[in-house]
């Protein structure tokens, strides 16, 4: 299971994958579990291998700012804290129970002072910026909530609209709106 999760960052030697087996550590978390509270600095990588994790920030009581959605088989980190080491300016939640491996950054010096093969890791680092970075793009409502039903359906399943508004920044509203307009085939 662990070598094809590395093998999809680049290309290993067995002895490598030997190591990064050895080396990771698998975990589980329950429901509403926090892996990074705002204010901590991220010291890990993560990979889902079940269950939705959500980052998100608190804007008031009731309302949260959501930064990004992860399911099974995605990478997530709090890039901007892990990068800088800086405190976070977010929280990372288990937004279901969840089974996942865990990657340190000390582990990720360690694999690469043993193998220059683990620079490919650089690969999840950068996919995470690039995702973190899509809904800065402007966009319609309809065109951000068909480019999530083409690229990621499953979010749509696995959250409620609530979330999946907020991680669209549009409100609740706006985004039945734009699914009406998907679903009548409007073109924007």
């Amino acid at each position: 299971m662990y070598a094809a999760i590395l093998r999809a960052t680049g290309n290993y030697q067995d002895s490598d994958i030997g190591l990064f087996e050895k080396e990771v550590r698998a975990r589980e978390v329950l429901k509403h579990e926090l892996l990074l509270r705002k204010g901590e600095v991220a010291r890990s990588v993560y990979y889902l291998l079940e269950g939705a994790v959500r980052q998100y920030d608190i804007v008031s009581e009731s309302e949260y700012n959501t930064i990004d959605l992860h399911l099974a088989g995605d990478w997530f980190f709090n890039h901007e804290s892990l990068v800088a080491q800086r405190p976070s300016r977010l929280f990372i939640e288990a937004y279901t129970d969840c089974r996942f491996i865990e990657i340190s950054l000390d582990t990720i010096h360690y694999l690469t002072g043993k193998s220059i093969a683990f620079l490919q890791l650089n690969k999840v680092l950068e996919g995470a910026f690039q995702r973190m970075q899509f809904f800065d793009q402007s966009m319609t409502p309809v065109e951000k909530y068909r480019y999530l039903l083409e690229n990621r359906p499953k979010v749509i399943q696995a959250f409620p609209l609530k979330i999946i508004a907020s991680y669209l920044k549009i409100t609740p509203e706006t985004l039945s709106r734009a699914r009406n307009a998907v679903a009548n085939g409007a073109i924007s």
